[in-house]
C-alpha cells in the first residue's frame, strides 16, 4: 500500500482520540517530498521535530528545509530562537503543542516531520516535562569546563556512569542534550526516563517513512553527501556564524557537523579529520535513528 492509500485508510478509521501524521526516517530518506505532498493532500501544515533547526542562521548543518521545498506550505518551530539562546524540550513542547490544537480546532491533522526522538515523544505522550525544567548555574558552569577542557567524550562518559539507561538515547557529540540529562538525573535523582510518564499516545497516530535502503547503502549515501556539504557549504556557513559572535560556547553550537567545523577552523584538526568524523557522527546518528524507527516499522 503506497503512503497515499495509508493515509487515505488511516482517516476513514473512526478514532476517540485527535489524530497526527508522524513523516519518519534518516536524513536524505525523502522526509521532505512525503511530508510535503501529504500536506498538499490534506490541506495541513507541518511541525518540524529537530531540536537545531529550532536556531536561526544555522541552515546548510541541520539539513533545513529552504523556501522553495516548502512549496507555500507552512511549517512550524523553524528559526525561532537565536544560537546563544537556551532551548528546552519543555520550551518546545509548549509552542508546538500550541500549533497543533490551532489545527485540531481548524478540523486539520498536524503532521509532525521527525529529526529529534525526544521533541516527537514529547508531543504524542504524556511527559512530565515541568518537573525535569529546573536548573543548576553552578552545575551547568561544572559541566560546561568538562565539555571545554575534555570533549565531548568525557561529559557523555559522566551520563554513562550516572544514567546508563537513557544515555543510548543521546548522541555522544550532543553535548547539551547530555548535559541536560545529567542535570535531571543530579537535581532529581531521576533518569529521564522517569519523566516520560505514560507510553500511550494521547494521538491517534499514523506512522509513516519512506526509508527502504539497507544500512550500508544509507552509510556510503552519508559518506558522499556529507563530505560536499562540509567543503562546499557548511564551513562557509560557520565563519557566518562566528562573525555574527557566535562560537563553540554558543548553545546551539555544541552539536554535531558544528563541533567537527569548529575545530577545523581552530586549527585543532585538518579538513580531512573534519570531513571524517563529521561523516562517523553522522553514520552514529543515522544508526541510532534506524534503532529507534524499527519500533514503528
Amino acid at each position: 500500500m503506497n503512503y497515499i492509500d495509508q493515509v487515505q485508510t488511516f482517516l476513514d478509521v473512526p478514532s476517540d482520540k485527535p489524530k497526527i501524521i508522524v513523516i519518519y526516517g534518516p536524513t536524505g530518506s525523502g522526509k521532505t517530498a512525503m511530508s510535503i505532498d501529504i500536506a498538499k493532500m490534506l490541506d495541513t501544515e507541518i511541525i518540524s521535530t529537530d531540536s537545531r533547526q529550532i536556531f536561526k542562521y544555522m541552515d546548510i548543518g541541520t539539513g533545513k528545509i529552504t523556501q522553495d521545498e516548502m512549496q507555500w506550505v507552512p511549517h512550524h518551530m523553524l528559526d525561532i530562537v537565536t544560537p546563544d539562546q537556551e532551548y528546552s524540550v519543555w520550551d518546545f513542547k509548549r509552542e508546538a503543542i500550541t500549533v497543533i490544537n490551532r489545527l485540531h480546532a481548524e478540523n486539520k491533522i498536524p503532521m509532525l516531520v521527525w529529526w529529534t526522538a525526544l521533541y516527537i515523544d514529547s508531543l504524542i505522550y504524556d511527559f512530565a516535562l515541568e518537573e525535569s525544567s529546573n536548573k543548576d548555574d553552578e552545575l551547568r558552569v561544572e559541566l560546561e569546563s568538562i565539555l571545554a577542557e575534555k570533549w565531548s567524550e568525557a561529559l557523555y562518559k559522566i551520563l554513562q556512569d550516572i544514567d546508563p539507561e537513557y544515555a543510548p538515547e543521546i548522541h555522544p557529540n550532543n553535548s547539551r542534550y547530555v548535559m541536560r540529562a545529567i542535570e535531571v538525573k543530579k537535581l532529581t535523582g531521576k533518569s529521564k526516563w522517569e519523566f516520560k510518564g505514560n507510553r500511550e499516545s494521547v494521538y491517534d497516530v499514523l506512522f509513516l517513512t519512506p526509508y527502504a535502503w539497507d544500512r550500508e547503502a544509507l552509510y556510503e549515501r552519508i559518506n558522499n553527501r556529507e563530505e560536499q556539504i562540509v567543503r562546499w557549504w557548511l564551513i562557509d556557513e560557520v565563519k557566518v556564524l562566528l562573525g555574527m559572535w557566535y562560537d563553540k560556547n554558543s548553545f546551539g553550537m555544541k552539536s554535531i557537523w558544528y563541533e567537527e567545523v569548529l575545530s577545523y577552523l581552530d586549527g585543532d584538526i585538518s579538513l580531512e579529520q573534519a570531513i571524517s568524523e563529521v561523516q562517523q557522527n553522522s553514520r552514529r546518528y543515522a544508526k541510532r535513528q534506524l534503532t529507534r524507527f524499527r519500533k514503528y516499522w
